[in-house]
Formats: C-alpha cells, structure tokens, sequence
C-alpha cells in the first residue's frame, strides 16, 4: 500500500516549505511518496527544468511523487456560468497536466465544479444544470491532453454542493469514454452523504487515487468541525473502505490530507506536530 501525505498540512497554504524539504520530511517518516500541490510549494509557472530536478531529488531520496493536488478551483471553476472564467480553468489545468508529466506524476486532483462554495460568497452561485454541462465540455476539452501526456483527471468529492452521492458520480463519469478521467475519492468528504465503499463499488477502476482523512457527523447532519485531527478518530470503516478497494484490484495512492477544521477558528498551518502525527497514524493503518 502506497502511503503519502499531502503538502498541506507540512507546508500549510502558501510556500512556506520547498518540494525538497517535504520530500526530506517524508523519508524521515517512511512515508513512501508526498502530494505536492500546485499553486503552494509548486508554482502554475514552474518550468520543466524545475520539475525534472525535483523528480531526481525524490528518485534519489526512494519518495514517490504519484500525485499532485491544487486548490486552485476553489476560486475558478471548470464548470462556471462565466465562459472568460471557465476558459481560464481550463487553461490552469492544462499547464498543471504539463507539471505533472514533468515531474512525473501519474494523476492530479480537479475540482469538477461547484454549485456554491459556501466559505467564499464573493463566488457566484451556480445552477446545478449548468456546473454539470459546463464542466462536461472543460473536461472533453482536457482529455486529448491527458491522453497525450499519460496523466489521470482525478476529480475529487469536495464539499461545493455538486455531485453528492455515488450515483450521480457514476452518472458524471460514464459520459467520458476516457479511462484518464475518474475520481479521487475521499474517504472523509463523503461521508457526509454515503460511506466510501458505496462510491468504490458503483465506481470501480474509476477510482484512480484516495485521500486518507476521518470525519464525524453529529445529529442529522454534520460540519467543517467533524473533520478532526486524528485519521483514527471518526465515522471512516477502514476496514470495509479497503476491502471494497482491494475487491476492484485498486492499486492507486492512499494519501493523507488532514485540515482538521475541529480547531476553527484557532486553526493553523503548517502544523508540524500534525504532520508528524498523520504520517505514524498513516502507517499504522
């Protein structure tokens, strides 16, 4: 099993930490491979000659570099109502599919779209009608690029109100008859809605990589504040969660993104205790 950590929680939001002091960290831990992340320790302008120097140092280290996450789309969106934004997601993403081939990575993680981001209301509401079509042809648009390059489009579940349960995933992805478009699928995200072995089952080889966290619903419900500091703490049936995995012959990345938005609003990253204490509880999963 392919254990990583993403950059956040060692390096926070922003470049505070180089790629090659997370790839440091890392090996330290006996972690087998980091998520770098786009737009943080990466820049969208890096060059390949960057690229291809921090692929030697983490050839050279034995640290894997799989994938790469952004949360670039928090603020652009594939599926937006505005066609000048929605190109211009387009275009990001088509630079970040280049970084990946470069550096080596065999799958980046796309935020399909969102109906609303609930943290930022400086972003625009957006028919549901309207992210499922638009972010249909940013993504037929992307493909050509990803097939070229060899690179997986990862679309993950995040919290943006669009494509909730497994079957409107399933519905989304089956429109692409690309095997480089799938799911990164987070086991923590979607509890919200449905437990990970239901979208590992309906989804199949479609699942192409796995972010590693816990949550923990309350009442009817559940919030920002269920996602604590500790994999180990939570609803997540890890047990089940691998079985499902291991039963469509899934050989992909389990990389843990730990945003414990428990501690808002005293929240802090980088978290260096934190990031210590998700790679041991990696390990031990």
């Amino acid at each position: 099993m392919y254990k990583a950590l993403n950059y956040w929680v060692f390096g926070g939001f922003g470049p505070n930490k180089t790629p090659y002091e997370f790839i440091d960290f890392a090996k330290s831990q006996g972690l087998d491979g980091v998520e770098l992340t786009v737009g943080d320790c990466l820049s969208i302008d890096i060059d390949e000659a960057e690229c291809r120097k921090i692929a030697a140092y983490a050839r050279e280290k034995g640290v894997g570099l799989r994938t790469l996450a952004s949360g670039h789309y928090g603020a652009e969106s594939l599926g937006a109502a505005d066609e000048a934004e929605r190109l211009h997601a387009v275009d990001f993403t088509k630079m970040y599919l280049h970084i990946a081939a470069w550096i080596g990575a065999e799958t980046i993680l796309v935020v399909p779209g969102s109906t609303h981001v609930t943290w930022d209301p400086s972003r625009p509401v957006v028919p549901y009608k309207t992210a499922w079509e638009n972010s249909t042809k940013s993504l037929n648009e992307l493909i050509p690029l990803a097939e070229k390059l060899g690179v997986n489009i990862a679309l993950e579940n995040v919290w943006m109100r669009f494509l909730l349960s497994p079957m409107e995933w399933k519905l989304f992805l089956d429109q692409f008859k690309s095997d480089r478009i799938g799911m990164y699928l987070d086991i923590g995200n979607c509890l919200i809605y449905a437990p990970a072995q239901d979208y590992i089952e309906l989804l199949g080889g479609r699942v192409k990589a796995v972010h590693v966290k816990n949550w923990k619903g309350d009442d009817c419900g559940g919030t920002l504040h269920g996602f604590g500091d500790s994999l180990l703490a939570g609803d997540v049936d890890f047990a089940q969660t691998f079985a499902a995995l291991e039963k469509i012959g899934y050989q992909g990345t389990f990389t843990a993104e730990m945003i414990p938005f428990s501690r808002l609003p005293d929240l802090v990253l980088p978290d260096q205790t934190l990031a210590e204490k998700t790679a041991t509880e990696l390990r031990s999963i």
